[in-house]
């Protein structure tokens, strides 16, 4: 029996993260915009499902009468909802760490600009990641003449 042994390259762990990141032997390919995709549509969908079912009720006024969606305050599936951020607060970037406590963002309503900020963010990269790949369809669908030595490089099977 022959044992064939290789030596292998030892590469750092950022060297290994971005070749598993940019590796279509993957079964699910990843990318660069799936890096930043990924997280934001998770944090987004999962702030989203525990605001439904146990966010506390918003002053969305501003007049200090505040307005229940989740379903621990009393709503059904029907009924309930994220509130919006509050109008006392206008329309300014309210993220956790600018309110004096949880309870302060959680009563202004942090949650729903925190839901549709990640959710934008997320839709955003995954439309500029999948951009790119419908470029490439169109030039090779509409038989658009590339550059010949770039054509070979690109698709060397047409050459």
């Amino acid at each position: 029996m022959t044992a064939v042994l290789e030596r292998r390259e030892t590469q750092n762990l950022w060297g290994r993260f971005c070749n598993w990141i940019t590796s279509t032997e993957n079964r699910l390919y990843i990318g660069w915009f799936g890096v930043l995709m990924i997280p934001t549509l998770l944090t987004a969908t999962s702030v989203f499902i525990i605001a439904f079912i146990a966010a506390p009720p918003v002053d969305i006024d501003g007049i200090r009468e505040p307005v229940s969606g989740s379903l621990l305050y009393g709503n059904n599936i029907i009924s309930g909802g994220i509130i919006p951020t509050s109008a006392a607060i206008g329309l300014h970037f309210y993220p956790i760490w600018e309110a004096a406590s949880i309870d302060e963002w959680l009563y202004n309503g942090g949650p729903y600009e925190l839901i549709v900020l990640h959710f934008l963010l997320g839709v955003a990269s995954y439309i500029w990641g999948v951009s790119g790949n419908l470029v490439f369809v169109w030039v090779c669908a509409l038989g658009l003449r590339l550059h010949t030595p770039l054509r070979s490089q690109l698709l060397p099977q047409f050459s």
